[in-house]
């Protein structure tokens, strides 16, 4: 299209040219054009959330569940620094996604105006690419050049600062088509010495998931290790990244591993990273995988170059598309008889991941994750923000089909409601829980009034011990004892619940969540449990009294 048109058309003309079927907002007089745009286009459903923090989550989410960039728009100054923390996020976990922020007229930049914020300087360190357009015939090209940021060479989030003047400009502009992600080559050589290195292997293990992960490089991974017989680990918070039911996944790094496949790795001779950053969380602070990994060699598949040898020396270093590798991988002709520790390490995984029932508590989580199992399809989607209470989902839950696990490797709190919210208005025909705990619920729990506004049908459980678990957890390992500043007063969260318009009930002890369960999951649109739990019983593994005992 060529037609004069104001800048705010032309936008919201490209979003629609490269598939943009939803866009998340808190709406400014900083985009009037742009809202003013999308009343006449149906093609994209806007989801008006309460809080700019909700529109980065939610943004971050949907591109982690499309492949493609969420979309978000906010106006300038606190619009801008709310969303802050959504493309942080996007930024650690690898996904695509596009903040549009409304700014300030051009003539009126650098007089620190009203809400003024120079974005380009204080989003670069925060982005793969922050930049400002200031000619609305542009527009198409800043567009297409974000779409192919967002997605290609390791995914990750663009802001885009728009003049509120320059929206409203009038003017001839030619849209550009639609941008896929470039297919790297499928790197043979290096695909064939891994190959050799891995039929060599005493003791292979591969951690997966990650850049450019998706449904088809799940697939054929899966099928790769389950011939070889090679334990699969997860990176951190990448436990979808291959059905939990592959005979060859062994479980989840991270904060809590299983101690069997933290020994497994340590014990490797060989490593299979493919995806993963190996990033600090998922190697135990570079630990549980040394930098130089003396008596381990490290085959480190990426589609970024620039992750390749900047943290982790590796022997076979291979830039390309994960889906090719793995492919490439499942291709090859079998090893006439696998290794038997894809198999142990599995049996060992389903041992670790069985809830015992624990002594001494009156709501025991590790029993509610077991009757969550028995009473939900295999393709739920678990949602979750930050805090110790997320240990039992990611010990205990069971993952099923990607997407199926949306939770921030960057340890964001708040990001698990809003990112329901997202999964639950793009795959309205699944199970979507947004698990949270007290503080990490209060972060965005506002956006409650998005799910109902928007008829999300989610269930939301809300795990209220009464205190910052996490920093609780740390203190009295460091300052055994001595409390400061991590105690909670709350309110009624059922209640609270029942006030934004959702269906709610209040679980104290085992024995009450199932049937409380069963009564939610009968019920259309919105839910919420309150788990009133008890702060000693601090992690799955671990209480407060023998933390302070150690």
């Amino acid at each position: 299209m060529t037609a004069k048109r104001t800048g705010g058309r032309i936008l919201v003309d490209n979003l629609v040219a490269q598939g943009c079927d939803r866009i998340f907002h808190v709406p400014g007089e900083s985009f009037l054009a742009v809202l003013d745009a999308l009343h006449d286009t149906p093609q994209i459903d806007l989801v008006t959330c309460r809080q700019e923090g909700g529109v980065g989550f939610m943004a971050c989410a949907d591109g982690a569940m499309t492949g493609r960039p969420g979309v978000a728009f906010v106006t300038r100054g606190p619009g801008a620094t709310n969303a802050s923390i959504g493309v942080h996020v996007a930024m650690q976990d690898s996904q695509p996604m596009i903040l549009f922020i409304g700014d300030v007229d051009r003539g009126m930049r650098d007089r620190e105006g009203f809400q003024e914020v120079d974005f380009p300087a204080m989003f670069a360190p925060l982005a793969k690419w922050a930049t400002r357009i200031e000619d609305a015939r542009r527009i198409p090209e800043y567009v297409a050049r974000a779409y192919a940021t967002a997605m290609n060479g390791r995914p990750g989030p663009v802001v885009i600062a728009l003049p509120e003047d320059m929206l409203c400009d009038v003017v001839d502009a030619v849209d550009r088509p639609r941008i896929e992600r470039v297919w790297q080559a499928d790197n043979s050589e290096q695909a064939d010495a891994a190959l050799t290195l891995l039929r060599n292997a005493k003791r292979p293990v591969a951690i997966v998931g990650g850049a450019g992960w998706d449904k088809a490089t799940t697939g054929a991974f899966d099928c790769f290790a389950s011939n070889w017989g090679i334990p699969v680990a997860g990176a951190f918070r990448r436990q979808d990244a291959i059905p939990n039911w592959s005979k060859a996944w062994a479980g989840n790094l991270g904060y809590g591993p299983n101690p069997k496949l933290v020994a497994r790795i340590k014990a490797a001779d060989v490593i299979l990273a493919i995806g993963a950053r190996l990033g600090e969380a998922t190697t135990d602070g570079y630990t549980l995988i040394t930098p130089d990994h003396p008596g381990q060699s490290l085959i480190h598949v990426h589609p970024d170059p620039t992750e390749l040898n900047r943290v982790y020396r590796a022997d076979i270093a291979a830039c390309c598309d994960t889906f090719s590798f793995a492919d490439a991988l499942a291709s090859a002709e079998y090893p006439p008889t696998p290794h038997a520790s894809g198999a142990e390490a599995h049996a060992e995984w389903l041992e670790w991941s069985t809830p015992k029932p624990r002594e001494g508590v009156a709501l025991d989580l590790g029993q509610c994750v077991l009757a969550m199992r028995e009473a939900m399809p295999v393709d739920t989607i678990i949602c979750n923000g930050a805090g110790n209470f997320s240990g039992w989902w990611h010990r205990y839950w069971r993952y099923g089909p990607q997407p199926s696990q949306l939770a921030p490797t960057a340890g964001a709190m708040g990001y698990g409601v809003p990112a329901a919210v997202a999964a639950a208005i793009r795959f309205p025909d699944r199970q979507v829980v947004a698990v949270a705990g007290d503080g990490d619920f209060l972060m965005n729990g506002q956006e409650l009034a998005t799910a109902i506004q928007h008829d999300a049908n989610m269930l939301v459980i809300v795990v209220d011990n009464s205190t910052y678990g996490t920093i609780r957890m740390h203190q009295e390992r460091e300052y055994p004892a001595r409390l400061s500043g991590t105690a909670l007063r709350n309110p009624d969260f059922a209640a609270l619940g029942r006030a934004y318009g959702a269906w709610a009930e209040t679980v104290e002890t085992t024995e009450q969540f199932a049937p409380a369960l069963d009564r939610a999951l009968e019920q259309p649109g919105l839910k919420l449990l309150h788990l009133k739990t008890e702060v000693e019983f601090i992690t799955p593994a671990t209480t407060i009294s023998a933390i302070r005992n150690r």
